[in-house]
């Protein structure tokens, strides 16, 4: 991965090429930001440009010994942690290496969900386990292969238990000489806050509407919609931009899944909300979180449609139409208590809580929500 395979993020490249070229290479950094905005695509660039061996015009070479190892996540000085499932006592990230060079290859962008859906059914969670911060600060102790530098990734570092979170304290307080964490999170407030004062913390924002709409124009759009519409829409996120072209069927049916929750709530059809309650509940919690996150973010996209600024609303045609007729029902007097109770349903699936009674229970308080005027 080089910088200039990265959309966007040009003051961010810039940034950590100058920490390189100055000999300024911190211990830990913490990227961090929203999700599809390249975060961990730039975590791999700058690992691969700290140990290029002929880094030329601001960016690693791409032929080198190191940079080809770099490319197809092989070498042996490079080593990657993300969440896994647990299926024997012992799980680390070392156990789906290869599924994991598989899906990184085909999006360099890669999300929790998706990932999930890999190497798991719908219903498991990943976690780092602390079987994996004892793993690394093995291999990190060691002598390092070949390369100037030791390098760790953390994807998704929020997601350690404690065991490992504290295990892994231990090494980042004090790492082996030339030795560089890089943990890459879309939840860093979820971090102990003994690991947080040991990282250089680096925001990364959304990937600019000109810079996702310049890249776009590269790559071969089917259908009716154009570059920049679907750059709007996307707001900054490349997996939303993917999901548009595709016309993800996860999108569609979460779309159709709130719609059927609001008119039913709004009607105040018990029997229905305890309908849509069941199904819900058999969708998987990985496929439950999502959903619920989508729940939030058309809550915001159909109350700033009552501003009449259409610049500030992103939505699809579909959405768009349904929101017509919903926006006028989310208004100062709901929104925010509506907003909480999607995110403490996300909370209590998050937390292995009885999907079928969380959704229940939130179908009922949007019916009494929904109806505030």
């Amino acid at each position: 991965m080089q910088f200039k395979d990265i959309i966007g993020q040009k003051d961010i490249k810039k940034s950590l090429k100058k920490a390189v070229d100055e000999g300024r290479v911190p211990h830990a950094i913490l990227l961090y930001g929203p999700a599809g905005n390249g975060k961990l695509a730039l975590a791999l660039a700058f690992a691969q440009y700290v140990n290029c061996h002929s880094k030329i015009n601001g960016d690693s070479c791409g032929v080198c010994n190191s940079c080809r190892k770099y490319s197809k996540l092989i070498h042996p000085d490079l080593h990657f942690t993300f969440p896994v499932i647990k299926v024997n006592e012992k799980a680390t990230s070392a156990d789906y290496l290869v599924k994991w060079r598989e899906y990184f290859s085909e999006n360099p962008y890669p999300r929790y969900q998706k990932w999930m859906q890999c190497i798991a059914d719908d219903n498991k969670q990943g976690i780092i386990y602390v079987d994996e911060a004892r793993d690394l600060i093995h291999k990190l102790n060691q002598k390092s292969y070949e390369a100037d530098y030791k390098i760790s990734i953390i994807w998704l570092p929020e997601l350690m238990n404690p065991q490992c979170a504290n295990k892994m304290l231990k090494i980042l307080e004090e790492p082996p000489v030339n030795t560089l964490f890089i943990l890459v999170s879309e939840g860093e407030e979820k971090l102990l806050n003994t690991i947080r004062s040991r990282c250089q913390f680096i925001r990364v924002p959304v990937i600019s509407d000109t810079d996702m709409q310049q890249y776009l124009e590269t790559i071969a759009i089917p259908g009716h919609l154009s570059s920049s519409s679907i750059a709007r829409l996307a707001q900054g996120n490349f997996n939303s931009a993917l999901d548009i072209i595709e016309k993800d069927e996860e999108h569609e049916f979460d779309q159709k899944q709130f719609a059927y929750m609001m008119r039913a709530g709004y009607a105040r059809k018990l029997q229905e909300i305890l309908f849509w309650s069941e199904e819900m509940g058999n969708i998987g919690r990985v496929r439950q979180m999502g959903f619920l996150m989508y729940c939030n973010k058309f809550l915001r996209e159909s109350f700033l449609q009552n501003f009449r600024q259409p610049e500030l609303v992103h939505m699809n045609e579909k959405e768009a139409e349904f929101s017509k007729r919903f926006s006028p029902f989310i208004n100062e007097k709901n929104v925010i208590s509506l907003y909480k109770e999607f995110d403490k349903s996300y909370r209590d699936i998050s937390m292995n809580g009885n999907s079928k009674l969380v959704f229940m229970d939130l179908g009922l308080r949007v019916s009494k929500l929904i109806r505030m005027r």
